[in-house]
Parts: structure tokens; sequence; C-alpha cells
């Protein structure tokens, strides 16, 4: 049914469980399950009024992404515990939502699953929502969680 599944990550509850449906998807479809955490990328101006801390990392992307990393690690083990076997996790920067349909397109995913924030529809298209952009970009499959 499904290849290559493909779920994004933020840390919150709702992307964990977004990620749980889809280590049980993957034991189902015996496909491979791709973790994606996206850290936004942050300009040169925004770095420079960031209130990071001195002995944190240099400047507010380094930071962004070592917590990204964590994300994605926890992640990993979260789909283990669930009981995914073929899994692989992902950092990249940029915006969230164009850079998760992206990368779906780039690895040839069958889904893309995402966590919703639990917001209604009309706050989600207010506020222009993760799960909302990717389900208006994505030309795959999209689960919102």
């Amino acid at each position: 049914m499904f290849e290559r599944i493909l779920v994004a990550v933020d840390g919150s509850e709702g992307s964990k469980k977004a990620l749980r449906l889809a280590a049980k998807l993957q034991q189902t479809c015996d496909s491979e399950l791709m973790i994606l955490t996206v850290f936004r990328h942050h300009s040169l101006l925004e770095a420079s009024m960031s209130m990071v801390r001195p002995d944190d990392p240099e400047n507010l992307d380094d930071a962004m992404r070592g917590y990204a990393k964590e994300v994605a690690e926890e992640a990993k083990k979260i789909a283990a515990e669930v009981g995914a076997a073929k899994v692989r996790a992902f950092v990249k920067g940029g915006q969230p939502a164009r850079m998760i349909v992206k990368f779906g397109e780039d690895h040839k995913s069958d889904l893309i699953i995402v966590g919703s924030r639990g917001q209604g529809d009309v706050q989600g298209f207010l506020l222009g929502s993760v799960s909302h952009k990717v389900t208006s970009l994505a030309k795959i499959p999209v689960m919102v969680v």
C-alpha cells in the first residue's frame, strides 16, 4: 500500500500522536518510515535580536538545529517503542510546510502524516497552520492526525 511514509514531528503532543499512528501504519504496510523535523531558519537580524545565552551555541540557527536533532532522536525512540522497524530520522532547516512537502517529493514518499494543533477549521485557516499548508501544497496524500 505505502512504501515510504513521511511523518513530520516538532516535539508537540500532536506530532507525537501522528508519529505513533505512522509507526503502527509502517508495521502494517511493511514500509519505510521517515521522520522529519524542520527548524525555521532565522535571518541575521532575528538572530541578533534573540536572547540566546552566552553558554549556548553561537547563533539561533545552531540552537534550533540542536533542538531539532533532540526531537528527531526522541521520535526515533518513540517509533521503536511502538514497534516500527525501518526508521530513519532527518533534520532540515527552512519554512516547515514547504520543507515537509519538498522532502516528501524528493524522497518519493507515498504518504505524509502530520499532527494537528487541535484548532478548528476557521482558526487553522486564519493562522495558516503547518498542517493546513502541507495539505494545500502536497501532491501526495496527507493524513492530519
